[in-house]
């Protein structure tokens, strides 16, 4: 089973791993280089060993397509995943003090949909500013398939000053071969036992999502990783899971034919026969 690849990854970094320090205070048990793979090819890649938060990697999936960066309008959907890194403590410790509370700044969605626009604040109206990558991205898969352009990034270091948190889950590439779409992704810091497998959910929708209105078959996601890292608190929790048999992967169903990515809403996604173990709960280092 490709679950088996990331348990096995937690398992080495417990093993073999170093202790670092980090931003964050808490500590951390950390691998430098690694990959993890899964198929895409009649399944979709939800771990089973706990209980991954659909409702959260899809909302704020959609919302990263939106160009939003305003953490706000994700909480109104009952998703609170950005609250610390956007409360008023967070961004006056950054320099941030002119900042509104929920305002990240040129964060994911909008390097996506905006790249180098000038960034005013998470009200503005940023339409027709800045590169579309992602739109681009799209366009190019269905006019030059074999293109090996066909990246997207969410790391602009002329604006790390701007934001609040500076991406994670830094690069992505696209390649279509025999009518079929995979995607490899780059991260720079993977929080393994909360984050990644969060970020291995929302990358498998968005390339569901892209083969979708490209006409083409989901095959494969590539994660490539560079500080893999266990936080200090999260070790007993990593061994829990750790002690949890692999069920199989759910599918996912895209209810309607979509022929845009911004026409996607929740409502036309249903994971089918997602089977888990429950939820293993844990606090996230900010």
């Amino acid at each position: 089973m490709d679950e088996c690849g990331y348990l096995d990854l937690l398992e080495d970094i417990l093993l073999n791993g170093v202790v670092k320090n980090d931003r964050t205070g808490t500590g951390t048990i950390s691998k430098f280089g690694s990959q993890l793979k899964f198929s895409l090819e009649n399944q979709f890649p939800m771990l089973t060993t706990k209980r991954v938060f659909t409702k959260g990697v899809l909302k704020e999936l959609l919302w990263f397509i939106k160009g939003c960066t305003d953490a706000k309008e994700l909480k109104k959907e009952g998703v609170g995943i950005w609250d610390g890194n956007s409360s008023r403590e967070f961004l006056d410790n950054l320099g941030l003090t002119e900042r509104e509370v929920g305002d990240l700044g040129p964060v994911y969605g909008f390097n996506w949909r905006h790249w180098n626009a000038d960034y005013d604040t998470c009200h503005t109206d940023y339409s027709g500013k800045g590169i579309d990558q992602l739109q681009n991205i799209i366009k190019e898969i269905k006019t030059n398939p074999d293109s090996r352009r066909l990246i997207m990034s969410s790391w602009n270091p002329s604006t790390l000053n701007q934001v609040a948190l500076p991406a994670c889950h830094t690069f992505c590439q696209f390649y279509v071969c025999n009518k079929e779409l995979s995607c490899q992704m780059y991260q720079r810091s993977a929080d393994m036992f909360l984050g990644v497998p969060f970020n291995i959910a929302s990358y498998a929708f968005l390339t569901y999502m892209i083969a979708h209105i490209c006409n083409l078959k989901p095959k494969e996601l590539i994660i490539s990783i560079g500080d893999a890292h266990i936080y200090s608190n999260h070790i007993n929790q990593v061994k829990e899971q750790l002690h949890r048999e692999p069920m199989k992967f759910p599918t996912l169903k895209i209810k309607r034919n979509i022929l845009e990515i911004d026409d996607f809403l929740y409502e036309d996604f249903e994971v089918e026969n997602y089977k888990c173990h429950k939820v293993i709960k844990a606090d996230m280092a900010i």
